[in-house]
């Protein structure tokens, strides 16, 4: 079977020579010595000035709305995973649909003024694939009409947008560190934010709201990442040059050889230094995406729809139509991309969709 996507593992030496010094001082939780050395390099490698690791990348979703939805409405895009969604509708507010540009994939910025009231007290944007939202606009937006903005950047691992990380957009960026991602932790997260009394609200929220071990500074959850979680964490971030590299060399084969007199893929935001998250393809038709399932399918070829289906017909989010989230959802696939997929894999993948498309 070729997968959509395949977990980068360091080897169970090098993850063992991590377990191994939390086994020695038998601290497994509550941010030890391993937790804290890896937010520091992260912190140099991404150049973000707060960083908070957390047990997965949907918990600073809902650490953020907590803190700045307010029950209020919050304006998002219907073409993200679920986890956007259901991180509004969880923490009580109520999302805002508006649609997406048909290019980037991400919110369009020009559609966002006219769906604000006065309930509105968030914006919360998906950086799609990795390729980053119009942030300046979206700060412009915000801050004429006094509004938080939160990133769901679970993509976006090592992007760089206006030679900058994109985690230091925005009130509130946080990421996934799942095991299908570029770094990972097993099963992780963070969250980032410019602002020092931003950060001091996020770090007791991720820790019960404990001020010390007998006082609270105010409601928290457990957001903690294991002792465990982080030994993965530093044992993959020495190979972070060579999974970037080997991800460009499948993006670039694709690039190369994909027939794209029928099909087309992500445009990536100018001035963006993109990470090679996903590799997305977009059809002229569901009909013709069907077909192309069927017949990767007989090749043992497993891609992913992915994001489908748009997110405002789900039935607890309630949204309005969106033309062009439904449509894209509806035509748009993620084809295999991980470290050490073969070049005959590739060029299978490729020759089975070509033959399709002619």
């Amino acid at each position: 079977m070729i997968p959509v996507t395949k977990t980068f593992l360091p080897s169970q030496e090098e993850y063992n020579s991590y377990l191994k010094r939390a086994w020695d001082k038998a601290w497994l939780t509550n941010r030890g010595e391993l937790t804290l050395e890896l937010e520091e390099k992260l912190k140099n490698f991404l150049n973000v000035s707060n960083l908070i690791i957390t047990n997965n990348g949907t918990i600073p979703i809902q650490i953020a709305l907590k803190l700045f939805g307010k029950g209020g409405e919050i304006i998002t895009t219907p073409f993200s995973y679920v986890a956007t969604s259901a991180a509004i509708v969880w923490e009580n507010c109520t999302p805002v649909f508006v649609d997406i540009h048909p290019d980037y994939l991400t919110i369009d910025e020009t559609k966002i003024e006219s769906a604000i009231t006065p309930k509105t007290t968030a914006i919360l944007a998906t950086h799609v694939f990795g390729n980053p939202c119009h942030v300046v606009e979206i700060e412009r937006i915000a801050k004429k009409y006094n509004l938080k903005v939160i990133y769901d950047a679970a993509h976006c691992f090592g992007v760089q947008y206006n030679n900058q990380s994109v985690f230091n957009f925005g009130d509130v960026s946080t990421c996934s560190f799942h095991a299908t991602k570029i770094f990972h932790t097993g099963e992780g997260g963070a969250m980032f934010c410019n602002d020092k009394e931003t950060y001091h609200q996020l770090f007791y929220s991720h820790n019960f709201g404990h001020n010390g071990p007998l006082a609270f500074h105010g409601l928290g959850i457990n957001a903690k990442i294991s002792e465990l979680q982080a030994a993965m964490g530093l044992a993959v971030f020495p190979h972070l040059s060579s999974i970037f590299a080997e991800r460009k060399k499948v993006v670039d084969f694709y690039n190369e050889n994909l027939n794209f007199d029928t099909i087309r893929s992500l445009k990536i935001r100018e001035n963006t230094e993109w990470n090679y998250s996903y590799y997305a393809v977009i059809f002229d038709s569901e009909d013709t995406l069907l077909k192309i399932l069927d017949a990767l399918a007989k090749e043992n070829i497993i891609p992913r729809r992915y994001f489908y289906p748009s997110l405002n017909t789900i039935e607890y989010t309630k949204g309005d139509k969106m033309p062009i989230s439904e449509s894209i959802a509806s035509r748009i696939l993620c084809l295999p991309l991980y470290v050490g997929i073969s070049t005959a894999d590739l060029e299978k993948i490729v020759r089975t969709i070509n033959t399709q498309t002619l």
